[in-house]
């Protein structure tokens, strides 16, 4: 079992950076030094300042994109005098999602996550689903393999967003009559700078991220392809917070499954029993 742990710095600067292209919230000031001399320089966080687009190219669906929210971390890593391995990374989890997809009076559609919404669990995994608990494994990890004589100085980074897709129909009838009326999403995530050497498991958390992304979509399923769909509030989603104490990781964070495969889609009719539309992948 990892060990976690979770510091806070009396010294730390927080600020705001206003830029052209929006809020970027970021940690600066004196480099915080971890356990075992890690050291953390710089940490960024962000949500692009611009609306979710939305897509009715599509007589099937309607598409629809959010801003990315980003994050990036300038870190050193001493020099390792043993022959172990270490690995700091992103690791995301979502604690909480309501995802919903209505059709007028016959019902909704919804994406659930069963052990969350249950309370069975605090937060699941957000892994790529290969490369667990980590995010990524690209721009979102650096590998740092010992023995080495000087420091490693890197940069590690981080985007996500979602691209779905919405049938007009409703899901569970073979008509192709569109009756999409509101689209009602907002999920909450934790994100997590982390340190972990291979050979012992011992982890070490160098920066919790807290944020969140919330999504109202207004549908005419009478007016024609191209005019049915109007983004309502909120129009601009709140910057992520960096926080000035880390969170532990949830034990469920860090192993299978991860949310893209735990997730079901469930019709529930305003009458009647609900349906399971599409099983989750992991059972």
């Amino acid at each position: 079992m990892p060990c976690f742990l979770w510091d806070c710095w009396p010294s730390l600067e927080i600020r705001v950076v206003l830029c052209a292209m929006g809020c970027i919230q970021s940690i600066r000031g004196k480099a915080r030094v971890f356990r075992e001399g890690i050291t953390v320089i710089d940490v960024k966080a962000s949500i692009d300042p611009i609306p979710t687009s939305i897509d009715e190219s599509s007589s099937v669906v309607l598409r629809y994109r959010t801003p990315h929210f980003r994050a990036s971390a300038q870190v050193v890593m001493p020099p390792i005098p043993k022959k172990e391995t270490w690995i700091v990374g992103w690791i995301q989890a979502c604690s909480h999602m309501e995802f919903y997809n209505q059709y007028g009076e016959q019902g909704m559609s919804s994406w659930e996550l069963p052990d969350l919404q249950e309370g069975k669990i605090e937060a699941i995994s957000d892994s790529d689903g290969v490369n667990y608990p980590w995010y990524g494994n690209t721009t979102e990890t650096c590998t740092i393999v010992g023995p080495t004589k000087r420091d490693s100085k890197f940069i590690i980074s981080m985007n996500d967003n979602f691209y779905p897709s919405v049938t007009w129909a409703v899901p569970v009838s073979e008509s192709n009559v569109a009756k999409l009326t509101n689209i009602y999403r907002d999920q909450s995530f934790t994100t997590w700078l982390v340190a972990t050497n291979t050979s012992t498991n011992d982890m070490i958390i160098l920066q919790t991220l807290h944020w969140r992304m919330q999504l109202s979509i207004e549908v005419n399923p009478n007016r024609p392809l191209g005019q049915r769909a109007r983004l309502r509030e909120p129009i601009a989603q709140d910057q992520p917070k960096i926080l000035s104490k880390n969170e532990p990781i949830p034990p469920s964070a860090l192993v299978k499954p991860n949310a893209n495969d735990a997730q079901v889609l469930m019709w529930r009719p305003k009458y009647g029993q609900p349906l399971v539309v599409i099983p989750p992948k992991h059972r």
